[in-house]
Order: structure tokens, then sequence, then C-alpha cells
């Protein structure tokens, strides 16, 4: 569906996401394992490095 899943994607994979490199997927991934799974895709707003405006633009290309 060209949907990348929040709750399975890797580092590299997140990274194909314009406006999230490194840093920021390490951060996914991280709160990905405290939390278990993401129910959400505005769950990403508790991510640190992503706010509104980074959300409105990967929004389209995410799911959970």
């Amino acid at each position: 569906d060209g949907f990348i899943d929040l709750n399975e994607a890797t580092s590299e994979q997140l990274q194909t996401i314009n406006g999230i490199g490194p840093a920021i997927a390490g951060r996914i991934l991280d709160y990905r394992t405290r939390i278990g799974r993401f129910t959400s895709v505005d769950q990403l707003l508790d991510v640190s490095g992503i706010g509104t405006k980074t959300l409105q633009k990967i929004r389209e290309k995410v799911k959970v």
C-alpha cells in the first residue's frame, strides 16, 4: 500500500521518509520499544524532534 508501518519499520525504512534522519528514526524505535506498539500515528508527537509540522509532512507516508 506504500505506507511504512510504524510498528514494523526498521531505522533504514523510516529514513526513507523525507524529514526523518538517523536520529529521529532512532528515537521512534526507542519510543516504540518503551510503549510496546503504536496505536495512532499521532503518537509520533510524543517523540522528541517531531512536531506538528513534521507530523503533517510524514502522516501520508506512515500507518499503524
